[in-house]
């Protein structure tokens, strides 16, 4: 029996109460229990071009639950956990087969913090393995932003060697690299690794990647796009070039010829991005002829546009692809010069003769079905980023063979019958 006086006893239970009614009261703030309407009115709402890329329902609009990602990750000091799940994140494997062939990917970022975030919650499986290469001359700001997010994933880490980028230089080649000597140790069995930029985005589900990268023409093979070296590109390896530190790319002295590639080797032209496989990576690394081809390189133009294509025409090579052409559809890229011939057109703007992408442009991206689209901007057009994400994101979840989690839908449609999360709920329990 309490020896206290009576009114001592019963301030000391009320306090007792009140403390288990707050603390009930903050865990259902903190745990949700089902999807909310959207909380933040800063939510930019999907563009009316848009309801034809998303699922008919009983509704009339989608709405938008993730909003201002970058000032999430920029001023948030909330455990992972939280960080994960507000930000939409996939924590589970989808399928057996997805779970069966794990994936590697390098993405190399200096800007564009918050598609960076996009990209990554898009393509990150738990049973993958991502390296980050962050260009070293990134500000303080977007590097801790980065790091915080990185550290919530055990399977995701930065390069352990981090380059100052620049522009059509061999910087951005020796980033890929790095990433690879990092992946190459890793203990996760990745079958191939595939190579992004920040300002990239996925068309391709993780499932459909797997289904591609182990299909008849690709199973233990690299995707390396090029061909023999045209009369137009040849001064980018006949010359000798020095690379300004996070400037540019310049010719040396007045036209200084360069020597014969080494080990007579027919060099290449093609794509800077692959699809690679582990072998081929080891062989990237060890080989004495990758090695020679890396060196003599140094003072090329952009070599990561003949490099890797040059080597998977080495016979030796694991996966190589000797008579390899044009095939293996990574990119949807809308360069300028290929305007009426290949596209309909930039519906954006072009920066150095590459579409920056509009949402007029996404039926020709989705068409397409390449395996990622480049590029995206946050700033321009930002209503093309949300479409093709909700997009991407409704196709994953669809073929998901396992329960769908609240938390990783990024936009829930409201009807006047039922509740966001009713509504929402039942469209994904009916596709999966």
């Amino acid at each position: 029996m309490c020896r206290l006086e009576g009114t001592k006893c019963s301030f000391l239970l009320c306090l007792g109460m009140s403390i288990i009614i707050f603390s009930f009261m903050y865990l259902r703030t903190r745990i949700p229990t089902e999807l909310k309407p959207p909380q933040v009115p800063s939510c930019r709402p999907f563009s009316p071009e848009c309801k034809a890329f998303l699922p008919s329902t009983e509704t009339e609009e989608w709405y938008r639950r993730d909003c201002q990602v970058e000032s999430y990750i920029l001023n948030s000091h909330v455990q992972c956990s939280y960080l994960t799940r507000d930000l939409h994140f996939i924590t589970k494997p989808l399928s057996r087969e997805e779970e069966d062939y794990p994936l590697a990917f390098i993405v190399t970022v200096h800007k564009e913090l918050e598609i960076f975030v996009r990209l990554l919650r898009a393509i990150y499986m738990p049973q993958n393995v991502y390296c980050i290469h962050m260009d070293a001359k990134t500000p303080w700001e977007y590097q801790e932003a980065v790091r915080k997010l990185v550290g919530c994933f055990q399977n995701t880490f930065l390069s352990s060697r981090s380059e100052i980028v620049t522009y059509g230089g061999f910087s951005r080649l020796q980033a890929d690299l790095n990433c690879m000597k990092d992946l190459i140790k890793s203990k996760i069995g990745w079958r191939k690794v595939v190579n992004l930029c920040g300002q990239d985005f996925p068309v391709k589900s993780n499932l459909e990647l797997v289904q591609y990268l182990q299909s008849k023409e690709w199973k233990d093979r690299n995707m390396t796009p090029g061909v023999k070296q045209p009369a137009s590109m040849r001064h980018r390896t006949q010359l000798q070039h020095r690379e300004i530190i996070g400037s540019h790319v310049a010719p040396k002295g007045f036209g200084l010829m360069k020597g014969p590639s080494p080990h007579n080797l027919q060099v290449y032209f093609g794509t800077a991005y692959y699809a690679l496989t582990r072998d081929f990576v080891d062989f990237v690394l060890k080989s004495q002829i990758a090695k020679d081809l890396l060196e003599w390189s140094k003072d090329t133009y952009s070599p990561d546009e003949h490099f890797w294509v040059t080597l998977n025409h080495v016979k030796e090579a694991p996966g190589s692809h000797v008579d390899g052409d044009w095939e293996g559809d990574i990119r949807a890229i809308k360069w300028r010069d290929q305007e009426a011939r290949m596209h309909n057109g930039c519906k954006g703007k072009y920066v150095r003769d590459i579409c920056i992408y509009g949402i007029q442009d996404l039926p020709w991206i989705i068409d397409k079905n390449s395996m990622f689209a480049n590029k995206f901007e946050s700033n321009t057009f930002p209503e093309a980023l949300d479409c093709l994400e909700q997009w991407h994101r409704n196709k994953v979840l669809n073929q998901a063979a396992v329960p769908i989690e609240p938390s990783w839908l990024l936009a829930t449609p409201r009807s006047s019958n039922s509740s966001s999360s009713n509504s929402s709920s039942n469209y994904f329990n009916s596709s999966a």
